[in-house]
């Protein structure tokens, strides 16, 4: 067996792994935490006005992932409070299989209609992916028998979570993180194949998208992308980076969380057909159980999908890129001039991030030291995320202070 080849990780295995993992990073975890850097207990009156109850700090919050605002907006917050007035319930705590609200499956026909695709709607991506992807690996989805797993190497944790339930159903591999080469290799060597991946990254960067349809135009590669980080943000419909780049098709499922630009919460897979979504709602466990969508997050998000089929959409979108750009151009990182809102700030050691991270929070901004396993090991720094609700003299003042410190 090759190092890129795992077999199912369970018992022993798994909790040495864990171990390992938790030896290198609890330490400074606990640093950050002797900083007040988590579990901060705070009031809200935006997203840039975060208030300590209990000293009174005042700080602007910098990992936000409401790119455009939308968790604050007043449609969005009418849609919760109409959806609890008209079905006078939080939910129905049954099984989506058996019985399905109607403002869940008015949800459904709006956002395909937006997205152009057949739209399966769940409590959260982690819930849809651990419904859908043992089903891709054993063969149910798209039939035809089981498919090679190949998970990138930075292919976010929800995702790589389910690798030991796809192991119990066909082989996994990883593979190293955008690297098409090792990839078409395996299509070569394996006649059906699955490739997991994010389309927009949580730390950064996008999926090799042209190069995957490539591939899946070749070889029959089926793609199952995570495009969270992009929803809302890009595409005349706010579609997202991978659905607006390509047409629908049985080979091919993206998933997304509604709880970061579309600003309320939940998570949908965008389906190629009819028929993929008649079977996930009735197969696919955590997508059918009880604990779906609560029904004010149902109004909430019809309440934003209104907004997306508004110019409201658009002007939110051009906002958020003319923040990126003078981020970009303040406080250049790799990942400058991509179009993405989330950028990386490294200083390598993983103490410093902590401390970089704990005097901005002294002056006024939260962003997040990020250290292994988050990232690898050397390469620590802070996240940051650019929103369409910051105005320029925040930008322009933070990229200040982070000159100053570092």
């Amino acid at each position: 067996m090759s190092q890129q080849e795992t077999r199912p990780v369970i018992g022993p295995r798994l909790y040495r792994n864990a171990e390992t993992m938790l030896a290198t990073a609890d330490p400074v975890w606990q640093s950050a935490g002797e900083r007040g850097l988590i579990g901060i207990k705070v009031d809200s009156e935006s997203n840039n006005r975060l208030i300590v109850r209990e000293t009174g700090h005042e700080f602007a919050n910098m990992v936000s992932c409401a790119y455009l605002g939308l968790n604050n907006h007043p449609q969005v917050a009418a849609g919760a409070i109409d959806a609890l007035t008209e079905s006078r319930s939080t939910w129905l705590v049954t099984s989506t299989t058996r019985i399905r609200h109607n403002l869940l499956v008015q949800l459904e026909e709006e956002l395909g209609e937006l997205f152009g695709a057949h739209i399966l709607p769940g409590a959260s991506c982690t819930a849809l992916t651990s419904g859908i992807l043992p089903l891709v690996a054993s063969g149910h989805l798209g039939g035809g028998g089981p498919r090679v797993m190949v998970f990138d190497r930075f292919c976010h944790f929800c995702m790589a979570y389910v690798k030991p339930i796809c192991a119990d159903e066909a082989l996994v591999l990883n593979c190293p993180h955008n690297d098409l080469n090792y990839l078409e290799d395996i299509c070569r060597r394996y006649p059906r194949v699955a490739y997991v991946a994010d389309g927009a990254y949580s730390m950064g960067g996008t999926a090799a998208l042209d190069g995957l349809l490539e591939l899946q135009d070749r070889y029959g590669l089926f793609l199952y992308i995570d495009d969270s980080h992009s929803l809302s943000i890009m595409g005349e419909r706010g579609e997202g980076f991978v659905r607006s780049r390509l047409e629908m098709n049985p080979l091919t499922v993206i998933v997304a969380s509604l709880g970061k630009g579309f600003g309320t919460g939940g998570g949908v897979a965008m389906l190629g057909d009819r028929a993929q979504f008649e079977f996930l709602h009735r197969h696919a466990g955590p997508v059918g159980w009880s604990q779906n969508m609560a029904l004010p997050l149902v109004g909430a998000s019809l309440g934003s999908a209104a907004i997306h089929r508004s110019p409201e959409l658009g002007r939110l979108q051009d906002k958020l890129q003319r923040n990126i750009t003078l981020f970009d151009k303040l406080l250049p990182t790799s990942f400058a001039g991509n179009g993405l809102p989330v950028r990386r700030v490294d200083v390598g050691d993983a103490e410093r991030a902590v401390e970089l991270s704990a005097q901005l929070f002294e002056r006024g901004y939260y962003s997040s030291a990020v250290f292994f396993p988050i990232v690898p090991k050397g390469e620590a720094g802070l996240r940051l995320m650019l929103r369409a609700d910051m105005d320029e003299p925040l930008i322009t003042d933070f990229a200040a202070h982070v000159r100053e410190l570092t």
